[in-house]
C-alpha cells in the first residue's frame, strides 16, 4: 500500500461501485464546499486496473474525486492499495453501510476545537457550507450540562427554541431540572418539559423607552439573543421588574400635555375610565392621551375622550363656559371639587404613591411599619383556607416567593425584603375611588414618606375643569394670576400659565389627612376590638354552658364537650 499524488481526471470510475442513487445536491456543495476550503482530507482508495492498463479504478472515493475535479484540483494524493477479487464491491459496501455522520455534539466538538485554532464562525460556516445561524446553534451545547450533551449525543435533540431556552439557563438550574426530569434508560428525555423548566420572561432592548440612565438606575444589564433576526436589536433581560419599573418611570417622565398613565386588564387591555369614549381617529384638542405597558412591557399609547360636563340641575350653560342661575330654580352652591376631579385626585394621588414606594428613601423600621399599616386597608380583603387563594395567591406569586429558594426553604437578604415589601404595598394600598381604595391609611403612609414631591402638575385642562369658580379664583391668586370675568378665561389663564415651568397641586390632593380624622379611625378601631372582646366572652360563655351541661363519667365527652384533646 502506498500514498501517490496524481491528477483525479487519470482516474477511472468503479462499475461495481455499490452507490449508484446520486446524492443530494446540498451533501455535494457541502462537500464541494470543504474541498475547496481545507482540500481532501481522507485519500481516496484506488488500485491498479485488473486488465493490466496503467490506469488506475476508484475502490473508495467516487464523490471526492469528483469534488476535487470540479473544484479544480490538478492533483490529489490517493491510497493505491491492492485490486479485489469481487473489484471492491464488498469493500464499497462495508463503506457506504458503516459510514454514519457525526452527531450533534462531536459536530460542535470540532467547531470548537477549529475556532481555538483561529478560525471564525463564519469560515467554519463556508468550509461546511452550512449557515452561520448553525454553526452558533450548535455552540450553544458549550452552555449545556454534560450529562445532557451524553443524551443528545444519541442523537437525542431538543428543537432550536428548546435547546436556547437550555443553553441561556445556569448549570446549577439545569442541574435541577435535569434531575427532575432525568429520562429512563433507553427513553427519550423530554425536552419541551426541561426546557419550560428552566424557561424565563423576556423583555428586549427594543421595547424599552427608557435611556441608559434608567437602565442603569435599574440594574438592568443586557444579554444577547443570538438567534434573533438580523435586522432588529436582539438584546434582552430577565429581569422583569426592573424593565418595567424602568418602563413605569419613563412614562411618568414623558406624560404628554394631555395624558395620564392607564391601567391594564387581565388581556394587557387599556382600561379607560369610567364613561370614557375611545377614540380610534386623530386625536383632537381636548382628548386625552393614555400610556400603557403591553404584556411585552413595552409602552403603547391610547385616546380617548371623556363626556362633557352636564350643567347642574337649575343651571344652564353659557356660550363662554360660565354657570348662570335659571331663575326657575334656586341654584345649588357648586362643590369646590366635582366628583371627575375627586376620581383624578385619586389617580393622582396613587401614581404618586406608588412612585415613592418605589423610589423615596424609606427606612427599614418605616417599612415594616407601613406594611402592618397597609393590611388595615378598607380594599385588603384576608381570606384563611382555600377562599384565601383567590386573593393572596397572585401576590404570594408576585412577591413572598422570592423569600423561598428553589427547595421551598424561606431564605433572603434584607435587600430582597426591601424590594418586595415594597412591591407587596404598591400591591395594596391605593387612594383610586372605588373598590381599590385603601381609604385613610394610604393617605397617613403617602404622608409618611413625602409622596406630596410624587404628585403631577395639575394645571391642565381637564384637572381645572373640575374646580368651581371660587376654587378657581384661589388657585389663580395664589399663582399670581389675574382672575378674568369668564370662568373659561380665567382657566385658559391657569392652563397658560402652567404649561412653563410652574406647577399645579390642588391642596385637596395633598396626602395629610385632618387629625380628626385619624382620631376618628382610631376611635373606631377601639370600638372594633371591644366588641370583637365581646364576642369572645359570649363564645366562652357558651361554651362553658356546653361543657357543663356534658353527661358526667365519661371524661372524653367532657374534654370534647370543652373542645380539648384527651392526652
Amino acid at each position: 500500500m502506498q500514498i501517490l499524488k496524481i491528477d483525479p481526471r487519470a482516474l477511472n470510475a468503479n462499475p461495481d461501485d455499490i452507490r449508484q442513487s446520486k446524492s443530494s445536491p446540498p451533501a455535494d456543495a457541502l462537500l464541494l464546499a470543504t474541498v475547496k476550503a481545507v482540500g481532501i482530507i481522507q485519500p481516496p482508495v484506488v488500485s491498479q486496473q485488473a486488465d493490466g492498463g496503467n490506469g488506475y479504478l476508484i475502490q473508495a472515493g467516487h464523490r471526492r474525486v469528483r469534488a476535487a475535479i470540479e473544484a479544480g484540483l490538478d492533483e490529489i494524493e490517493v491510497v493505491v492499495s491492492d485490486a479485489a477479487t469481487d473489484n471492491g464491491a464488498m469493500r464499497s459496501m462495508v463503506e457506504n453501510i458503516a459510514r454514519e455522520p457525526l452527531n450533534p455534539v462531536d459536530q460542535w466538538r470540532g467547531i470548537e476545537r477549529l475556532v481555538g485554532l483561529g478560525w471564525t464562525e463564519e469560515a467554519v460556516a463556508v468550509a461546511l457550507s452550512l449557515p452561520v445561524r448553525q454553526i452558533r446553534k450548535l455552540r450553544l451545547l458549550a452552555n449545556v450540562l454534560p450529562v445532557m450533551l451524553d443524551q443528545m449525543a444519541k442523537g437525542d435533540m431538543p428543537n432550536e427554541q428548546q435547546l436556547r431556552t437550555i443553553a441561556a439557563a445556569s448549570l446549577e438550574d439545569q442541574k435541577e431540572v435535569w434531575k427532575a426530569n432525568k429520562p429512563k434508560k433507553g427513553d427519550t428525555a423530554s425536552w419541551w418539559q426541561i426546557a419550560n423548566g428552566l424557561s424565563k420572561t423576556r423583555m428586549y432592548a427594543r421595547d424599552a423607552s427608557f435611556g441608559d440612565d434608567l437602565r442603569e438606575a435599574y440594574g438592568i444589564e443586557w444579554a444577547d439573543d443570538l438567534f434573533g433576526s438580523a435586522d432588529q436589536d436582539n438584546r434582552f433581560t430577565t429581569n422583569v421588574e426592573a424593565f418595567l419599573g424602568a418602563q413605569q418611570e419613563w412614562m411618568t417622565n414623558n406624560l404628554p400635555k394631555k395624558g395620564a398613565i392607564v391601567e391594564v386588564n387581565n388581556w394587557g387591555q387599556p382600561e379607560l375610565p369610567k364613561k370614557a369614549e375611545r377614540v380610534y381617529g386623530k386625536p383632537g384638542k381636548g382628548d386625552v392621551t393614555g400610556l400603557y405597558l403591553d404584556r411585552d412591557g413595552k409602552v403603547q399609547s391610547v385616546h380617548y375622550r371623556m363626556p362633557e360636563t352636564k350643567p347642574a340641575k337649575g343651571q344652564t350653560a353659557t356660550s363662554d363656559g360660565a354657570d348662570v342661575a335659571d331663575d326657575s330654580a334656586t341654584a345649588k352652591q357648586r362643590p369646590d371639587v366635582t366628583q371627575k376631579g375627586l376620581d383624578m385626585i385619586g389617580d393622582f394621588r396613587t401614581d404618586a404613591l406608588h412612585d415613592a414606594l418605589a423610589r423615596a428613601p424609606i427606612e427599614d423600621d418605616m417599612l415594616m411599619a407601613l406594611l402592618v399599616l397597609a393590611f388595615a386597608g378598607l380594599n385588603v380583603r384576608v381570606d384563611s383556607g382555600a377562599g384565601g387563594a383567590l386573593y393572596g395567591g397572585a401576590r404570594f406569586g408576585r412577591h413572598a416567593a422570592r423569600l423561598f429558594t428553589e427547595d421551598g426553604r424561606l431564605s433572603f437578604d434584607m435587600d430582597t425584603v426591601r424590594v418586595t415589601a415594597r412591591a407587596a404595598l404598591i400591591d395594596v394600598l391605593s387612594c383610586r375611588r372605588g373598590m381599590s381604595n385603601s381609604g385613610l391609611v394610604s393617605r397617613i403612609a403617602g404622608e409618611a414618606i413625602g409622596a406630596d414631591t410624587y404628585l403631577p402638575n395639575m394645571g391642565d385642562e381637564d384637572f381645572l375643569a373640575c374646580l368651581s369658580r371660587q376654587a378657581l379664583e384661589l388657585a389663580a391668586a395664589d399663582a399670581g394670576v389675574d382672575p378674568k370675568a369668564r370662568v373659561r378665561d380665567t382657566r385658559s389663564a391657569l392652563v397658560d400659565h402652567f404649561a412653563g415651568d410652574a406647577s399645579l397641586v390642588h391642596p385637596s390632593a395633598l396626602f395629610a389627612p385632618d387629625p380628626q380624622e385619624i382620631m376618628a379611625l382610631l376611635r373606631h378601631a377601639e370600638i372594633s376590638e371591644e366588641d370583637e372582646d365581646a364576642g369572645l366572652t359570649q363564645k366562652e360563655d357558651a361554651e362553658g354552658a356546653a361543657a357543663d351541661d356534658a353527661p358526667e363519667g365519661d371524661l372524653d365527652d367532657r374534654e370534647t364537650a370543652y373542645g380539648i384533646a384527651a392526652e
